[in-house]
């Protein structure tokens, strides 16, 4: 089955406000960029990827973590990150029932991602 279908398949099976917080993530981060990739990883991830991993989403019982492989290496300028934040490489963002997803902060959080996996990817080409 191919990622996007087993994502679809993902948010369908969570029928509380999970399923409508994850659909929300991935509509932002395909907003953030046309061109990134869907992948399922690790039996059961969501992965978006664009010349590396950009993002991973989990739905856990309490929350939806939103997982940005390269955070440690961005500018968190809104102060999305709320956990990992000691890690030298990850970052994430746990999301409960009654957030509000700062749309613009995570687009332009997702955007960074890209941006820092192309630079990185460009000087390892030269």
């Amino acid at each position: 089955m191919p990622p996007g279908e087993q994502i679809d398949g993902l948010i369908a099976s969570l029928v509380d406000w999970r399923g409508n917080t994850l659909a929300t993530i991935r509509r932002i981060v395909h907003e953030a960029d046309p061109e990134i990739v869907e992948e399922w990883k690790w039996m059961g991830t969501p992965v978006w990827s664009h010349n590396g991993a950009v993002c991973l989403a989990n739905a856990f019982k309490d929350k939806v973590k939103v997982t940005l492989s390269q955070g440690a290496h961005l500018a968190d300028t809104d102060r999305l990150f709320n956990n990992g934040l000691e890690g030298k490489q990850w970052r994430s963002i746990d999301i409960f029932k009654d957030d509000i997803i700062d749309e613009g902060s995570l687009k332009n959080l997702i955007k960074a991602a890209v941006d820092y996996n192309a630079s990185t990817r460009n000087a390892t080409i030269r």
